[in-house]
């Protein structure tokens, strides 16, 4: 057998041995199991449209943080590397 022929066959061996793993595993997760489910009402909760004067103050409070943190270290924030934050409601307007 020649090189490449015994790297076709152990190509396909690794591929056939994924596709086996993979399907087992699927079918493994697949188990039967009785569930009873129960009724209760539940009240639709609407989803607010508009900002909420609260909310504005802490967007504010946040960037102002942001700001001064970026004045302090000199370096950008990245998207995702938000720092924690407490919002206080009882600060002054901005």
């Amino acid at each position: 057998m020649n090189q490449r022929q015994t790297l076709t066959l152990l190509i396909s061996r690794g591929v056939v041995a994924a596709a086996v793993a993979v399907v087992s595993l699927s079918a493994s997760a697949q188990t039967t199991t009785t569930t009873t489910t129960t009724t209760t009402s539940t009240i639709a909760v609407k989803k607010p449209t508009a900002a909420t004067a609260q909310m504005i103050q802490e967007a504010c409070q946040r960037q102002k943080a942001r700001t001064a943190k970026f004045l302090q270290s000199g370096v950008p924030e990245q998207f995702g590397s938000e720092e924690p934050f407490t919002f206080d409601p009882k600060a002054p307007p901005c």
